[in-house]
Parts: structure tokens; C-alpha cells; sequence
């Protein structure tokens, strides 16, 4: 077991941690009424300014810019089309710095810059929160004043929008919170919170280290991903299935950081006796660590994975997809995490994999009638579940055309390609009827 360095975190943890006591002192600043509304507001901006070019430096700016441009349109551009330009700037500027990242790791041979690394996962956040307020005010459950006044009011009408955009306790990572939400629960008092913020923020951040503490020590029990390329036969699927789940811990205590840090500053949590609360009563959570191990159906486990981005993309473009919704659902998701070769291939295999999924267990169902095949059942379909999905995360996680090639030529593959194949059966067993 390689204990060495077990608390060495990475850089965006370390940069939440520090903003850790900031989130909490604001909440109690809240609490104590010596806050304004729009105090607060500034206080979540320069928050997040702050801790932005900490992290940062001057990539900070990849996110200020869109951020402005962003309340512009909402200012300047007619709720009818508002959503679909502000779409296209966000994800065009997002996109371009992809590209660029692409070049240097691709062609420069350069290692990709911690700092820029950090801003571009910031930036697909704030994508999120851009698209997701854009679809608000075009579904006017959000209304902003087109009307431009003095510098003054402008100003007191952009705040909490921009606030919105890049308040620090969400900056770095943490659950989608729609602008409602935020509205909400910018505005509660302490009365109206039945969970003690710091408890529940210390508690997640507790078991956000002991899922860090764990990954370290099952790296050091089992094969990392490096070893891809010397194994052979079935034992690429141990060395495949035990780097996925260093992976999906690596991110399930991300996710639990994030609500914590969210937590701390008053946010995520349940609210009582506020105007408007139904509002806020959405789940910012993304991490049901039960649900995504135990499931037996791919289905379920992509609806349960980052619920919060399935949540969205569900929003944002399956809801809108005149034909074959779950294609395209995936397709953006790959465009949205950066187009990698890995990226595109695991995706689009992951789109292939839920459809699948929607028509085979139907049809197994159908066929167990005791207990025992029913047991039987569940028990080859979680393992196929969790193979399947190791070798999507396995497949999403490379960086490199060549080391995707031998993942594709290796026995992993048997278990999408059985997957695959059933698919194409039922497909045809149901045109035959």
C-alpha cells in the first residue's frame, strides 16, 4: 500500500479549502444581518474575482470576459432570442480555448498549465450557469430589465447577475444552482435554515477526505492505468476496471468537496418558511455514491452520475432535439468536456450503451419468473454495468489516440460490443413483429 504523500491534493481542492473560512465567514455575516442584499452580492463577486486570479492567474480573464459579454446580451438581447446567442458566444469561446489547449498538448508536445487547466474547468461551470439563465429568461421564469437607466441602476440591475456568474463558492466546482435558487437563498435568514450550514458542510468535507484517503490507498493495491499497455487477454479488464475506479473516486470526493464548500457559504441547503422556497428545494448534490456503485442499469447510473450536469444537459438540448435526442444529448456533452479523440469515442459509445440498456432489460425482465433467475439477473447485469462503465470512463479519460487504440483492441471490449450486438437483435426482433 503506497501511503506516501496521502493528503497531497489537487490544485482546485487546495484553492477550495482556502476559500473554505471566506464561505463561512460570509454565511455568518449573513446570518448576523450586517449584510445588505446587494452587499452580499458584492461580496460573492469580488469573492470570486479574488479567488480567480489566485487560482489562476491571468487565465482569470477566460472567464471575466465571457461573464461581461454574457450580462450584455442578457441587457441587449430580446428574451425570444436571448438563449440561442448567448449559447453560441459561450460555447464558441469555450470551444476556442479547447482548440488551443489541443495544439499545445497535440502538436507543441507542451505539458498542458495547471492554471489553465483550473480556468477551463471553471469556464465549462460557467457555461452551465450562462445557458441555464439564458433558458430561464427565455422561458420567462426569469425577468430582466431591458430598459437601460443611469450607470447607477444599470450597475444595481448587472450585480446580481454577475454575482450569479462568478460567485466563488461554485466558481471552481460544485452542483449547477440555478439562478433561482441562488436568488432564494442569497436572501434567507438564519430562521429559515432547519440545517446548521457548518455541520453540514463539515461533515461532507470530512468524508470528501476519507474518499480521498481511500483512493490513495486502493492506488496503491491495485494496477494503474499505466500498465494498459503491458498486460494481455483477460487481464486487461482488472487493469482497466481498477483504473475506473480510481477515477470515479478521485471525482466522488471532488463532488463532495464542492458541496461542502457550497454548504459553508449557506447554500444547497434545505429551506423553511421563505417566499418563493419551492424554488430552492432543488438537490445540489452530484455525488449519490449508493445509487452509481449498486445500480444494475446504465440508465440509471447516467442519470445518477454529476446529476446536476445530467440534469442540464437534459434541459439544454434533449428537451430541444427534434430527432434522435440521445445522440445529440451525448454528442454536446463530448463537444462540452473538450472533443478529445477519447472524449468523442466514449460518449458516443455511452449513447449507444443507454439505448441499449432501455431495450434489453425490458426484454430479461420478461424472462425471470423464480427468485433465482431473478438474483441471476441482477447480479450479470451489475457486473456488466460496472464493466461497461469502467470502459467508458477508461475510454473518456484518454489522452492520446494510441492508448485509446489498445483499450479498443483489448478484451474490453467484448462487453459494449455484447451490449452492441444485443441491441441490434432486439432491434430487429421488435421491426419482425
Amino acid at each position: 500500500m503506497d501511503w506516501e504523500n496521502p493528503l497531497v491534493l489537487h490544485p482546485t481542492a487546495f484553492y477550495q479549502l482556502v476559500a473554505f473560512p471566506f464561505a463561512i465567514l460570509f454565511h455568518y455575516l449573513c446570518i448576523s444581518g450586517s449584510l445588505s442584499l446587494n452587499a452580499r452580492h458584492i461580496l460573492l463577486l469580488v469573492g470570486g474575482c479574488l479567488l480567480a486570479c489566485a487560482a489562476m492567474g491571468s487565465y482569470a480573464l477566460l472567464l471575466f470576459i465571457p461573464a461581461v459579454c454574457s450580462v450584455a446580451i442578457f441587457f441587449s438581447v430580446s428574451p425570444l432570442h436571448v438563449h440561442r446567442l448567448a449559447f453560441v458566444i459561450q460555447m464558441s469561446w469555450q470551444t476556442l480555448f479547447h482548440l488551443g489547449l489541443h495544439y499545445r498538448e497535440y502538436y507543441l508536445q507542451e505539458a498542458p498549465c495547471v492554471r489553465l487547466i483550473i480556468a477551463l474547468s471553471s469556464l465549462m461551470l460557467q457555461t452551465q450557469r450562462v445557458t441555464s439563465l439564458a433558458l430561464d429568461v427565455h422561458e420567462g421564469k426569469v425577468m430582466v430589465v431591458s430598459e437601460w437607466g443611469d450607470g447607477r441602476e444599470l450597475l444595481l440591475q448587472a450585480l446580481p447577475l454577475c454575482s450569479y456568474l462568478l460567485f466563488f463558492p461554485a466558481l471552481l466546482g460544485g452542483p449547477l444552482c440555478s439562478f433561482q435558487q441562488f436568488q432564494v437563498q442569497i436572501q434567507c435568514s438564519r430562521a429559515s435554515r432547519p440545517t446548521p450550514p457548518l455541520k453540514a458542510a463539515s461533515q461532507k468535507c470530512l468524508r470528501a477526505l476519507a474518499l480521498h484517503l481511500l483512493r490513495t490507498a486502493v492506488r496503491g493495491c491495485i494496477a494503474p492505468l499505466a500498465r494498459m499497455s503491458d498486460c494481455t487477454g483477460f487481464g486487461c479488464v482488472y487493469v482497466m476496471w481498477s483504473s475506473a475506479q480510481l477515477f470515479k473516486l478521485a471525482y466522488y470526493s471532488q463532488w463532495v468537496l464542492d458541496e461542502s464548500l457550497l454548504n459553508a457559504a449557506g447554500f444547497g441547503l434545505e429551506l423553511e418558511h421563505v417566499h418563493g422556497a419551492e424554488a430552492a428545494c432543488g438537490d445540489l448534490s452530484d455525488a449519490d455514491v449508493w445509487t452509481l456503485e449498486t445500480t444494475n442499469r446504465i440508465a440509471l447510473f447516467t442519470r445518477t452520475w454529476n446529476k446536476s450536469t445530467s440534469q442540464w444537459l437534459r434541459r439544454l438540448v434533449f428537451q430541444h432535439s427534434p430527432a434522435q435526442p440521445l445522440l445529440a444529448t451525448f454528442a454536446f456533452s463530448a463537444w462540452w468536456h473538450g472533443l478529445h479523440p477519447g472524449q468523442v469515442f466514449g460518449f458516443l459509445c455511452w449513447a449507444v450503451m443507454v439505448e441499449a440498456d432501455y431495450r434489453i432489460h425490458p426484454f430479461l425482465s420478461s424472462l425471470t419468473k423464480s427468485w433465482h433467475t431473478k438474483v441471476l439477473y441482477k447480479a450479470l447485469t451489475w457486473v456488466q454495468t460496472q464493466l461497461i462503465i469502467a470502459y467508458i470512463m477508461t475510454a473518456v479519460e484518454m489522452r492520446s489516440i494510441s492508448a485509446l487504440w489498445l483499450l479498443c483492441a483489448s478484451y474490453n471490449s467484448f462487453f459494449p460490443l455484447l451490449y452492441g450486438v444485443s441491441l441490434l437483435g432486439l432491434v430487429r426482433r421488435s421491426k419482425e413483429k
